[in-house]
């Protein structure tokens, strides 16, 4: 049963509520008009004998008895038309129901299957990823374009530059070694968290505080370069692993300055293992 064909049902079953209230009305407008006779006859009867008095009241009680049971009955007939209306129309949407109920069920169980195969194909891209890194810290060297990155680790470069600027001799060494590990040990600290978050857009977002002491403190003694060092560092800390604050591997494309994908690589283990290949022939 479509929707018209309900439609059509409902304007039967309103046309069938008409009808009745006509018939009501008809019906009061019958017993109105017997009682108007029946007074008129009453008011005839007074000069007739009891008897006929009687004949008359029983005629009329016999009349408004036979209305209303030929009322009654049709009355009937159409309140259980009506109800057989409702019965299919309601049969006819608890099987809609259920059909719905069944597709959902099937879209759910779809959704799961899904949801798994996705959580197995992430896995196995993290797991190929986690290959891919292991074997590119021992193929690449300096000067590749896509190599592994540690995130979270501090640039010595620039804490060297600054050394060997204050520094002479076996000192530079031993100080640069000393304010690596001295900074590579605060990024781990998760007590320190010199971090603010900022509205960009319509979105909140975490970022490096430039305000905070133990940065205010560095940047004086060491200057900005060093400063700007431990501020990347912990930028990428927040970014990779927030939670464990140690440093992870990414693969990254050192010509771009941005995360490598997997497809490239792959690529570019697949052409470090093709320049080996050669150097053996």
């Amino acid at each position: 049963m479509d929707v018209d064909e309900i439609e059509k049902i409902m304007e039967k079953l309103e046309e069938t509520k008409e009808y009745i209230e006509k018939m009501m009305e008809e019906t009061e407008e019958k017993m109105g008009k017997l009682k108007k006779e029946l007074i008129e006859d009453l008011e005839k009867a007074e000069k007739m004998s009891e008897q006929k008095l009687k004949k008359i009241r029983k005629e009329h009680n016999e009349e408004l008895t036979k209305i209303r049971k030929e009322h009654n009955e049709e009355l009937k007939n159409v309140i259980t038309e009506k109800n057989e209306m409702v019965r299919i129309v309601m049969k006819e949407n608890d099987k809609r129901l259920e059909e719905k109920r069944r597709e959902l069920e099937e879209l759910e169980d779809a959704n799961s299957r899904l949801i798994v195969k996705e959580r197995q194909s992430t896995d196995e891209i993290q797991e190929a990823c986690t290959e891919l890194i292991r074997g590119l810290r021992a193929l690449s060297g300096e000067g590749s374009m896509i190599g592994v990155k540690r995130m979270g680790e501090v640039d010595e470069k620039l804490f060297l530059k600054v050394c060997r600027q204050r520094f002479n001799g076996e000192n530079v060494e031993l100080q640069h070694a000393m304010l690596c590990l001295k900074w590579q040990k605060a990024l781990h600290d998760s007590a320190w968290y010199p971090f603010k978050r900022v509205e960009i857009g319509e979105k909140m977002k975490e970022v490096v505080d430039d305000e905070d002491e133990k940065l205010k403190k560095l940047s004086e003694e060491w200057g900005e370069d060093v400063k700007n060092a431990v501020k990347t560092a912990l930028e990428e800390m927040n970014e990779f692993n927030p939670c464990g604050r140690f440093t992870v591997h990414v693969l990254w494309n050192f010509e771009h300055g941005g995360k490598a994908t997997l497809k490239e690589g792959i690529a570019h283990m697949a052409q470090q293992i093709k320049n080996l290949k050669r150097k053996r022939t």
